[in-house]
């Protein structure tokens, strides 16, 4: 969570303010710009199919083939989606008709479109290494780096070019009830998994790096945070406390899941063990969650976005996911050691008071797990 240079696409908004520009470029950075197939991929083997996939022929190829199927798989995802969570909005007295089916997949499909589009653009050419999905690097660090060249967008460019119409969609989905954008982010989810199915492995190494990071700004505050830094000097001391920590987000995230399922090596969720790679990818994105709704609260100074987004969510969603409370309360005990470690005593004092609200609004006295 490789420098990333700001992607020049006519959507994008330009700013000129230096703290919401060095935020947003902070956090492209996590995206490593390079690409790089896992040894372990028999189809790895092949350069001429990983050179014949990242070439631009080969690139609106893919994109064709999922622009195909986008409409079928929107609509399974969201019969998925609505599986999942249609107990949750009578349970959670949610108002029915803040929940638009129609609406959630036009949003959606959006997103996908962008990201399709922005994947078969050209840009300089560079190395096609030192990339790999956060599985990979927990499983296999020393995977293999290929030499070819690309000319395709980095997710890092990706994640400048579509955070502002994110927010946006953010925005207009908690506006009134927080909740609903899980069935966005759980619809945009499905859809993604449904998608990368249906392409060669190297090419989910390809597009599952993009369609990465438009999940992680639709569960993210990401738009949010770069607005409340708008309000910090360069070198206020929060905005730097914020950037050591969102500099880090990704290796905490990942030695925490790491721990997590040495700990807990037969927990299943909904989706399987902890050690499955997709299971991996998703708590590695819900502990970075956890840290930019820590960054928000330390920017905004306050904690409306703990109570009014965060938990609710989390209410919602993870109970069907079979998530367990003990899990979660687990994970914040260790994102707090971690934190302390690694940043020191003057950056960790801007994030104790968030820390502290966390914990006590996930604690055994208010969610208590239930066999």
């Amino acid at each position: 969570m490789s420098q990333s240079a700001e992607f020049e696409h006519q959507d994008v908004p330009q700013t000129t303010d230096s703290s919401v520009q060095s935020l947003a470029h902070l956090w492209a950075k996590k995206y490593v710009e390079d690409l790089q197939v896992d040894a372990d991929d028999p189809s790895s083997n092949s350069d001429l199919s990983l050179e014949q996939m990242v070439s631009v022929e080969g690139r609106i190829k893919t994109s064709q083939t999922l622009k195909q199927a986008l409409r079928f798989t929107s609509a399974q995802a969201w019969a998925k989606t609505e599986s999942l969570l249609a107990k949750e909005v009578q349970r959670h007295n949610i108002d029915p008709t803040l929940i638009d089916p129609w609406q959630i997949a036009n949003d959606t499909i959006h997103l996908f479109d962008k990201t399709l589009e922005i994947y078969t653009q050209q840009t300089p050419t560079r190395k096609l290494s030192g990339w790999a999905s956060p599985s990979a690097q927990l499983q296999n660090p020393n995977s293999l780096s290929p030499e070819n060249l690309t000319d395709m967008p980095s997710p890092g460019q990706l994640s400048v070019a579509v955070a502002s119409d994110i927010g946006k969609i953010r925005k207009k989905y908690t506006a009134q009830d927080s909740r609903v954008l899980g069935f966005v982010s759980m619809q945009f989810h499905y859809s993604g998994q449904m998608l990368l199915d249906l392409l060669s492995p190297i090419e989910q190494h390809l597009v599952g790096s993009y369609l990465k990071v438009i999940d992680d700004h639709l569960y993210m505050p990401l738009q949010r945070s770069y607005e409340a830094a708008a309000n910090y000097a360069y070198d206020s001391p929060v905005l730097a406390a914020v950037q050591t920590l969102l500099s880090m987000s990704s290796s905490i995230a990942q030695t925490i899941c790491q721990r997590m399922f040495e700990i807990y090596p037969t927990y299943q969720s909904h989706s399987g063990l902890l050690k499955f790679p997709q299971v991996q990818i998703s708590s590695i994105r819900d502990i970075e969650m956890f840290q930019v709704y820590l960054c928000l609260c330390a920017l905004e100074g306050e904690f409306s976005a703990l109570q009014e987004e965060l938990f609710p969510l989390c209410v919602m969603l993870y109970p069907p996911l079979q998530v367990r409370w003990n899990l979660v309360r687990h994970m914040l005990r260790l994102l707090g050691q971690e934190i302390v470690l690694r940043l020191g005593d003057a950056h960790t004092t801007v994030f104790r008071s968030a820390s502290r609200t966390l914990w006590e609004m996930f604690s055994p006295d208010i969610l208590a797990d239930h066999n």
